[in-house]
C-alpha cells in the first residue's frame, strides 16, 4: 500500500477485543510494508556495523605500511557509505509510508463508525474522546505499527554484529557478546511505572480535551449564563494536571534514557581498558581493538531502539484502547437479515405503543423534552440503552459519557418496526433511507447552500419546494447580500461552520429544507420550529403538512401551532402513549395533554379540576387567538 493510494477501498474489519490485539491486527494488515522496512533496516543497521571493519582494517594497513590494504579499506568504507544511504533513505520511505497508512486506516474506520452510528455515538462516548482519538491518538498507533519493523531490523542486527565479534576475536567479542542482552534489558523494571505514568498522562490528556471540547460546543450557552470563568477555571486546573503528569511522566523518561547511557559508557569504558591491556601485552592487534570498539560504538544506535519500541507501546496501547472502545461500539446487537429496498408501512415503537401511521403527518407531545429526543432517535433506528435513558449529570454537555459502557455492555430495547420490519434488522443503507431523523440541534457543515442541499434523496423534493416549504426566503434574501462574489445568488453564498453567521431560527430552517429535501420515506423531526416566532412557526407547520402529503412525518413538538397543523397527535407521558387524537379534542379532553401545551401550573390545574369544564373555554379561545394571529 502506497500513500497515493489511500483511502482504503476497505479498511478491513478490526479485532476490536483489546488494545494489543488491535495494534497487532494493524501491524498483520501492513505485513508487505513490514517486511519492506525490515529489510531496508537490516541493510542500513548492517552497513552501519560494517564501517568499524573497514576502519579496523585501515588502521592495520597504516600500521603495517600496506598501500594495497589501505586503498581497499578505502572502497570498503566507499560501498558501505553507498549501502548506508540507500539503506537510511529507503527505510525513512517505508517507515513513513506505514506510518501514514496505519493512520490513515484507523481514521477511516473511526469516520466508518461515526456514519454507522450517527448521533448515537456521542450518546455513548464524549465527543472530546472522539476528536482525541481520531487526531492525537492515531498517530501514537501509527508510530507503534512503524517502529515496530525498525525495532526488528535493530535487534537482528546487534545479534548478528555480537556473533560476528565472538567469531572475530573471541577475548574482547565475547565481553560485548554478554554485555548487549544486559543493556537491552536493564530499562525492563523501569517500564511499568513509566507506563503508568504515561497512561495517567493521556487519562488527564483526554478529559482535558473533552472539556475543551464540550466548553467550546456550549460557549453561547455559558456566556448566556456567565459561565465562561467557571469553565474556564475547570480547564485551567484539568491543563494543570496534564502538565503535573507530563513532567511525572518526562521524568520517568528521563530515566530510562540515562540508564541507557550509563551502562554502555561503563561497557566501552571497560572495553577500551581490557583491550589497551592485550594490546600491550601483544595478544591482538592494535587494528582488532578498534574494529571491537567501534563495533561496540556503533551498537548503541541500535539499541536505542530498545528504548523508542518500549516508549512507543506505552503511548500507543491507551491510544489503541481507546480507539478500540469507539470501534467496538455497534449499532445493534443483531445483524442485518433483511435484504433489498427499504420497507414501506407504519411506524410503530412497541416500547412506548407510539404509531405513526403511513402517509400522515403525526405529532407527538411529550412533558420530558429529553424523553422526546430519546424517543426521536429510537424511531430513527438507534436503539436506547439504559446508559442513553439516564445520562451522568457533570455540568457540561458532554463530559462523563466516557465512562459509560459500550452498546453491548447494555440489555437493549426492542427495534422500532418500519412496515412489520425492525430497522435493526435493515442493512445500514436501507435503514437510513428509510427513516431520517432531525434532531433540535442540527449541525450545517460549512459550504455553499446549494452543498449544503446536495444529499440523497428521492429525487422528487427539488430545493426551491423545501426551502420554500421551510420559509427560508429572508434567509434567501440575507445571503445573497452576504457575498458580493455570489453575483446575487444565495445558493452560491458560502456558510461557515456550523452555520455561526446565521441565527438559530435561519439554521434551523435551512437544516429543514436539507431533511425535506431529502424526502424519506419517515421523516422524524425534534422541535422543528423551537427558535422561529409564531407566526413563521404557523406557515412552516402548514408547509411541512403540505409538501410531506403522502408521506410519514412525526414531529415531535408543543406548539399549538404546528399540533393543530397535524393529522393525529399522540400523548406520551412516563413513556407511553396515554392519549391519541386531534389537538382540539385532546386539549378539552386530557388534562396531562392541555398542561404540557398551555404551560398550565399545577395550580391552574387543580383549579381546572375544581370548577370542571370551564376553564376549556377561556384556553380554547387563546389558542384560537393565537392561530388568528398567525
Amino acid at each position: 500500500m502506497q500513500i497515493r493510494d489511500l483511502p482504503y477501498s476497505d479498511p478491513g474489519d478490526p479485532d476490536v477485543r483489546s488494545g494489543p490485539r488491535f495494534l497487532y491486527w494493524l501491524g498483520r494488515n501492513q505485513l508487505g510494508g513490514q517486511l519492506k522496512a525490515l529489510g531496508w533496516g537490516l541493510l542500513h543497521q548492517l552497513g552501519i556495523a560494517g564501517f568499524p571493519v573497514a576502519v579496523g582494517f585501515a588502521v592495520q594497513a597504516v600500521i603495517d605500511r600496506s598501500g594495497g590494504r589501505l586503498a581497499l579499506a578505502g572502497g570498503m568504507t566507499v560501498a558501505l557509505g553507498v549501502l548506508l544511504a540507500l539503506g537510511d533513505t529507503m527505510l525513512h520511505r517505508t517507515a513513513v509510508t506505514n506510518w501514514i497508512t496505519a493512520a490513515a486506516r484507523v481514521q477511516q474506520l473511526l469516520a466508518r463508525k461515526t456514519a454507522e452510528l450517527g448521533s448515537a455515538l456521542t450518546r455513548r462516548v464524549a465527543a472530546g474522546e472522539v476528536v482525541a482519538v481520531s487526531t492525537g491518538d492515531v498517530e501514537k498507533i501509527g508510530w507503534f505499527v512503524e517502529a515496530l519493523s525498525r525495532f526488528v531490523a535493530a535487534a537482528t542486527a546487534l545479534v548478528v554484529v555480537c556473533v560476528g565479534l565472538v567469531l572475530y576475536l573471541p577475548s574482547l567479542g565475547l565481553l560485548v557478546a554478554l554485555a548487549m542482552p544486559v543493556l537491552a534489558l536493564a530499562v525492563l523494571p523501569l517500564l511499568p511505572p513509566a507506563t503508568r505514568r504515561a497512561d495517567e498522562q493521556r487519562e488527564k490528556a483526554g478529559k482535558a480535551t473533552e472539556l475543551a471540547s464540550d466548553t467550546v460546543a456550549g460557549l453561547r450557552v455559558l456566556r448566556g449564563i456567565g459561565g465562561e470563568e467557571l469553565f474556564l477555571g475547570r480547564y485551567r486546573r484539568a491543563s494543570q494536571e496534564v502538565r503535573r503528569a507530563a513532567v511525572r511522566s518526562a521524568r520517568m523518561w528521563a530515566l530510562i534514557s540515562a540508564v541507557q547511557v550509563l551502562l554502555p559508557g561503563l561497557l566501552l569504558i571497560s572495553l577500551v581498558w581490557y583491550g589497551a591491556v592485550l594490546a600491550r601485552e601483544g595478544r591482538i592487534e592494535v587494528g582488532q581493538l578498534v574494529t571491537v570498539y567501534s563495533a561496540a560504538t556503533l551498537m548503541l544506535f541500535p539499541l536505542r531502539h530498545f528504548e523508542e519500541i518500549a516508549m512507543a507501546y506505552s503511548f500507543s496501547r491507551p491510544s489503541a484502547q481507546r480507539a478500540v472502545r469507539v470501534l467496538s461500539l455497534r449499532r445493534s446487537d443483531r445483524e442485518a437479515t433483511v435484504e433489498g429496498v427499504a420497507p414501506v408501512g407504519d411506524l410503530y415503537d412497541p416500547v412506548t405503543g407510539l404509531m405513526a401511521p403511513r402517509g400522515q403527518f403525526t405529532a407527538v407531545v411529550c412533558g420530558d423534552p429529553d424523553e422526546a429526543g430519546r424517543l426521536a432517535e429510537r424511531l430513527g433506528g438507534h436503539a436506547g440503552t439504559p446508559e442513553d435513558a439516564e445520562p451522568e449529570d457533570t455540568g457540561a454537555r458532554g463530559t462523563g459519557k466516557s465512562e459509560r459502557g459500550t452498546a453491548e455492555d447494555a440489555v437493549r430495547q426492542p427495534s422500532v418496526l418500519l412496515g412489520g420490519v425492525a430497522l435493526d434488522e435493515l442493512p445500514l443503507d436501507a435503514a437510513r433511507a428509510a427513516v431520517l431523523v432531525q434532531d433540535k440541534d442540527p449541525v450545517l457543515l460549512s459550504g455553499t447552500l446549494r452543498e449544503l442541499l446536495d444529499v440523497p434523496s428521492s429525487g422528487l423534493v427539488t430545493a426551491d419546494a423545501a426551502l420554500e416549504a421551510a420559509q427560508c426566503g429572508d434567509v434567501l434574501s440575507a445571503l445573497a447580500q452576504a457575498s458580493p462574489d455570489n453575483d446575487g445568488d444565495p445558493m452560491r453564498t458560502r456558510i461557515t461552520e456550523r452555520g455561526r453567521s446565521l441565527s438559530g431560527g435561519q439554521r434551523q430552517r435551512l437544516a429543514l429544507a436539507r431533511s425535506l429535501v431529502t424526502d424519506p420515506e419517515a421523516l422524524v423531526l425534534d422541535e422543528p420550529t423551537s427558535a422561529v416566532d409564531s407566526h413563521t412557526e404557523a406557515r412552516v407547520a402548514a408547509g411541512i403538512a403540505k409538501l410531506r402529503r403522502g408521506r410519514t412525518t412525526v414531529a415531535f413538538a408543543s406548539s399549538p401551532l404546528l399540533l393543530d397543523a397535524a393529522d393525529r397527535v399522540v400523548l406520551v407521558h412516563e413513556g407511553s402513549v396515554v392519549a391519541v387524537g386531534d389537538h382540539r379534542d385532546l386539549l378539552s379532553t386530557e388534562p396531562r395533554y392541555r398542561a404540557v401545551v398551555t404551560r398550565e401550573t399545577d395550580e391552574e390545574a387543580a383549579a381546572a379540576h375544581a370548577v370542571g369544564d370551564a376553564v376549556e373555554v377561556p384556553a380554547m379561545k387563546s389558542i384560537q387567538e393565537i392561530e388568528e394571529r398567525a
